[in-house]
């Protein structure tokens, strides 16, 4: 029979507070993580019903945590502080997701009220299908980063974290795909 993370972790060291002032190092952080993070991808998850961006947001979180471990100071549990810090990036996440689902119904609908529609459209399809084609031919990395960046719509960040590289390397990839773009689509550059 499987015990639950909770279980096969010890308890938490008397002299770990539920409210903070104490440091975070290797062995309490690993505690923190298997102790919350279930819930803090349950909040994540219950709010946008996406699985995959509610692991990245986990993801973010403990990051941020480790990464920030010296100059944090949390004034609150835990718990809570996490909990809230989920909150936080479902709200990001909505927002990001809202601008961008609202600037794609601006933009179609100013192209679709234009004098020229049908003709904007055949121009608009021979555009993307030479860019996808472009796109394809790009190294497969490289053609990774530019989706992820491009279609989905993610950060250099949580592109960096998702492909296990660096944010350096994700804008490296992304530069030469545009400069790959440039280059072979002159003829739609003004």
């Amino acid at each position: 029979m499987r015990r639950s993370n909770r279980e096969s972790i010890q308890r938490m060291p008397e002299n770990l507070p539920d409210i903070i002032p104490f440091r975070i190092d290797e062995k309490t952080f690993k505690q923190i993580y298997l102790l919350h993070w279930e819930k803090v991808y349950a909040v994540c998850y219950n709010n946008i019903r996406e699985v995959e961006p509610a692991k990245g947001m986990v993801q973010e979180i403990f990051k941020s945590l480790w990464e920030r471990k010296d100059e944090l100071e949390i004034n609150t549990s835990i718990e809570r502080y996490l909990l809230r810090s989920a909150k936080f990036k479902v709200f990001e996440y909505i927002r990001n997701t809202k601008s961008r689902r609202e600037h794609t119904e601006v933009a179609l609908s100013n192209y679709c009220n234009s004098a020229h529609c049908t003709e904007n459209e055949v121009m608009f399809n021979v555009l993307k299908n030479k860019v996808d084609n472009l796109v394809d031919t790009l190294p497969c990395q490289c053609r990774n980063v530019f989706k992820m960046s491009r279609e989905q719509g993610l950060s250099n960040k949580e592109i960096a974290s998702s492909l296990l590289i660096s944010e350096r390397a994700v804008e490296y990839h992304i530069t030469r795909a545009l400069n790959t773009l440039r280059t072979n689509l002159t003829e739609y550059i003004h």
